[in-house]
């Protein structure tokens, strides 16, 4: 069953290309990834571009979209000599498996998903495709034997499903797949700057830090952020959403814990604190645009990993398709020598 030959756990995530990325997309997922790269697995990194058509787009903005999100992964420290990247839709195995998995998926089990009724509620028209997105998340994650998927709170809900489905799965045609767990981030969700009850998001530019964002930029929105109407530097998410949003980003960039940040601005007030901030910001970005500027100009080298990353993923996802394919009643591909047997 298992094709981890070396027997290194197995970490598979995705990234939805979705427009310009900020500074909560580098911190609540592509940091961890990049972390993760130090460490003893094999990783599966992707670009969800499947997911990122359940609403409405422009299609010609969205092929820039998707070439745009690998770059950005790239410039913020994917490796492909550490990880295999690539995008989801080159591998047509992922949705083989998902239409597999969705004959033991329940239409009730969809339609409870928070994130969906959220979308629906908000007036996102409910589509199959949005509806059946928990069903290929499933199969981007079990094609390839994941043991972890990195996840934040908005993505629990989707990966415990996949754990549904491969208990059903396995209930009715025998062990196939192991249960995969989450790793969690340890950064806190990334709220708006200009409004911090709210998550950052791109639909407002303004409380949103964009990796892209040049250094005066950066400094203005950092500077007119919202605080409070106390003078001290002190971490408080339910009382104090402001400063301790911005310590929060602060931490995450700088790798100094809030509570040295805090110390550190004893006796300080929110200018210089947002100054330090901005300065530390800009420091951060640079070195991460300059290299976006390299891969941008060089866009046949971008392809050409995306290329050898989905190489490398095909045929490891075709082994686990075939096995399924058996478990399930099917009669396997021509080319596969086990075809007649047990016919």
């Amino acid at each position: 069953m298992v094709y981890n030959k070396d027997m290194s756990k197995i970490v598979v995530s995705g990234l939805k290309p979705s427009g310009k990325l900020h500074i909560g997309n580098y911190l609540g997922a592509i940091k961890q990834l990049v972390e993760l790269q130090k460490k003893d697995y094999k990783r599966f990194y992707f670009i969800a571009d499947y997911h990122a058509l359940t609403t409405k787009y422009n299609p010609s903005e969205k092929r820039v979209e998707i070439f745009n999100m690998a770059v950005d992964a790239l410039a913020a420290g994917i490796d492909p000599k550490k990880s295999i990247l690539f995008i989801q839709s080159h591998i047509p195995t992922h949705n083989n498996l998902a239409w597999l998995l969705g004959t033991v998926t329940s239409s009730g089990q969809l339609g409870r998903m928070i994130e969906y009724k959220e979308k629906i509620k908000s007036g996102q028209v409910p589509n199959a495709g949005l509806l059946n997105y928990p069903i290929l998340m499933a199969a981007d994650i079990l094609i390839y034997d994941a043991d972890f998927v990195p996840v934040g709170e908005d993505q629990r809900q989707h990966l415990e499903l996949t754990r549904d489905i491969a208990n059903a799965f396995n209930n009715n045609f025998g062990e196939t797949f192991q249960l995969p767990k989450a790793l969690h981030n340890a950064t806190p969700r990334v709220m708006s700057l200009s409004d911090p009850t709210k998550k950052m998001s791109k639909s407002t530019p303004n409380g949103c830090l964009f990796l892209s964002d040049p250094p005066k930029v950066v400094e203005k929105k950092i500077m007119s952020a919202k605080t409070d109407s106390q003078t001290s530097i002190s971490f408080d998410p339910k009382k104090r959403p402001g400063i301790s949003n911005l310590l929060s980003i602060y931490s995450g960039i700088s790798g100094r814990s809030i509570e040295k940040l805090v110390k550190e601005f004893k006796g300080k007030g929110y200018a210089e604190f947002k100054k330090s901030m901005a300065k530390e910001m800009n420091d951060f970005l640079k070195p991460l645009q300059m290299k976006r500027k390299k891969l941008l100009a060089d866009k046949k080298s971008v392809m050409k990993i995306l290329e050898e990353g989905a190489k490398k993923a095909i045929p490891i996802a075709e082994r686990k398709l075939a096995e399924v394919q058996k478990r399930a009643g099917l009669i396997p591909t021509p080319n596969d020598n086990r075809r007649l047997s047990g016919i």
